[in-house]
């Protein structure tokens, strides 16, 4: 319980946390930012690091001049692009294993959320994954599961990627300091969070309400 409220002050108070960061750590800054992005999109064990509120919150640093903007983001969407590459190749490694109980880490909750979710939007998944938690994390792991043809991965993984860090990292840097946003940073970071996770709930209720649906006909065959 200590661990999990420990992680969501982190989240909550980034700015805090990232502050503290680039006093104590300088330019070893971006090393520690393009890790984070590269693990929270890279393995399916780290869905829990911070991604959207994370580049909102380097974005406000760049626009107060303590990190450079156009490094911060260049770097980051390599991390982006890069982690979701390896996580493509491990699914591809692993295989059906994952469907087995051959590998008791991960979570087959997340893989069926993942698998509806191509189901509906195709490769499209890996664009718009990126925008989702959690299901950003494991739809280049699933990508790789199934044996997407890589050269089609790759193009939906570049323009994902770039697309995400830009978007959030620039948000950051052009609204970060308004006096409003900048008063309520944490308030804002915290609604970063949940918006980015109403996607992810609505299709885990369609799911539900599915999953109660097929039970009822079962029971009206019965």
């Amino acid at each position: 319980m200590e661990i999990i409220l420990k992680f969501v002050d982190i989240f909550i108070h980034l700015d805090l946390y990232l502050s503290e960061i680039i006093s104590n750590y300088g330019i070893w800054t971006y090393a520690i930012l393009f890790l984070v992005i590269f693990m929270e999109t890279g393995f399916v064990v780290t869905p829990f690091l911070p991604g959207d509120s994370l580049l909102f919150a380097a974005g406000t640093f760049a626009a107060l001049g303590s990190l450079d903007l156009y490094l911060l983001a260049g770097l980051l969407m390599v991390a982006a692009v890069a982690g979701d590459t390896a996580n493509y190749w491990i699914g591809h490694k692993l295989g059906d294993k994952v469907y087995s109980s051959e590998i008791k880490w991960i979570k087959k909750e997340y893989i069926d959320r993942t698998q509806a979710f191509f189901k509906k939007h195709g490769g499209k998944t890996i664009f718009l994954a990126r925008f989702v938690p959690i299901i950003r994390t494991f739809a280049p792991f699933v990508a790789g599961v199934g044996k997407m043809s890589y050269g089609y991965f790759i193009s939906y993984n570049l323009i994902g990627g770039i697309t995400w860090v830009a978007l959030f990292t620039f948000a950051g840097y052009f609204f970060g300091n308004i006096p409003f946003i900048k008063h309520n940073f944490s308030l804002v970071i915290l609604a970063i969070i949940l918006i980015s996770l109403i996607p992810a709930l609505i299709e885990t209720w369609k799911a539900y309400r599915e999953k109660q649906d097929n039970k009822g006909i079962i029971k009206e065959i019965i």
